[in-house]
């Protein structure tokens, strides 16, 4: 029988501010400003984090199985390009669905270490990684990876990898994004850096991508309100507001809205909240890439693209990148 690897527990590096005091305070500034907004990084809760699992095998939403298609033909040139011995740096973890597949092709690897908001749900698919992997060594590690945060130094003689699957890199703004993976590159003094982006593409699809006929997406969005009402004292009534997403070619990303349906007034507690009929809550954007537009953000922010994969219809990218601009 093989033995599992030692016991482990999420540590929490998150600082020392409050995380409902962060999330209230992000709230209360977000609905406060003259155009309404709401950081996506607060859809992960434990309820958010399975809807979005639901939406990864939605058929509308390509990124999740091109993606996988990607990685599967491509993992073993990226083990090949680690070497032995290497530690994983998994940024959002969710359900590793994607790490699987590169654990599976990575020699030896040292250790892997999930980095996510939401820490329950991170726990559960670290237990069940555990069980694939048993003597891999796990350390989750509860963050918010859109804010500066460092981890332990590296131990062992093999490369650090870091790990960002999904398009996450779409929610943040070219000049967030930037500073972003400038602030891995410093903070994580990783070897290489493997990142999905997603490519822009025609309006159908993408708009589809954030609206499938199902109604995932839209729970997945309308949540949110849900969770400021368990949470910080909120009575949104979910049935007077509405999901929207809308392809903005301007400035290349889907924009995700939550849409009132009529004029109303919503309290979180204190707080008071007017809304007009049509008005919205701007809670995500997704911005789509060329492989150009792409090579230029990371060359800005201190890193090199060395490999790019595609799928065939150019849906999808995963770049390798090292640092050095």
């Amino acid at each position: 029988m093989v033995e599992a690897a030692a016991a482990f527990s999420a540590r929490e590096i998150t600082g020392a501010a409050d995380e409902q005091d962060e999330f209230r305070n992000a709230v209360t500034r977000g609905l406060s400003a003259p155009v309404k907004t709401l950081e996506c990084k607060y859809f992960y809760d434990e309820t958010g984090s399975a809807l979005f699992d639901q939406i990864c095998r939605a058929p509308e939403y390509y990124p999740t199985r091109t993606e996988i298609e990607i990685l599967s033909d491509c993992a073993g040139e990226i083990a090949e390009a680690v070497g032995t011995g290497a530690e994983l740096i998994e940024l959002g973890s969710g359900a590793s669905m994607k790490t699987r597949i590169l654990l599976r092709a990575l020699q030896g690897p040292r250790a892997y270490v999930p980095v996510d908001i939401s820490a329950d749900y991170m726990r559960q698919a670290a237990e069940a990684l555990q069980r694939d992997f048993p003597l891999l060594a796990i350390a989750p590690a509860v963050a918010d990876f859109s804010r500066s945060f460092q981890l332990a130094p590296r131990g062992g003689s093999g490369d650090r990898l870091l790990f960002f699957p999904g398009s996450t890199i779409g929610n943040f703004d070219p000049t967030e994004a930037t500073k972003f993976l400038a602030r891995m590159r410093r903070d994580l003094v990783p070897d290489m850096f493997v990142i999905g982006f997603d490519l822009r593409k025609d309006r159908e699809t993408l708009e589809a991508a954030y609206d499938d006929a199902a109604g995932v997406t839209a729970a997945f969005n309308l949540n949110l309100l849900s969770r400021i009402n368990r949470e910080l004292g909120g009575n949104f009534d979910l049935a007077k507001f509405r999901h929207a997403a809308r392809f903005n070619e301007t400035e290349s990303r889907v924009e995700m809205h939550i849409v009132s349906r009529q004029a109303q007034t919503v309290y979180i507690d204190a707080l008071e909240v007017n809304f007009a009929a049509g008005e919205s809550i701007h809670s995500e954007n997704s911005y789509k890439y060329s492989r150009a537009s792409f090579e230029t953000l990371a060359a800005a922010a201190g890193w090199r693209m060395d490999r790019l994969w595609t799928d065939e219809k150019k849906l999808f990218a995963v770049a390798l990148l090292v640092p050095g601009g």
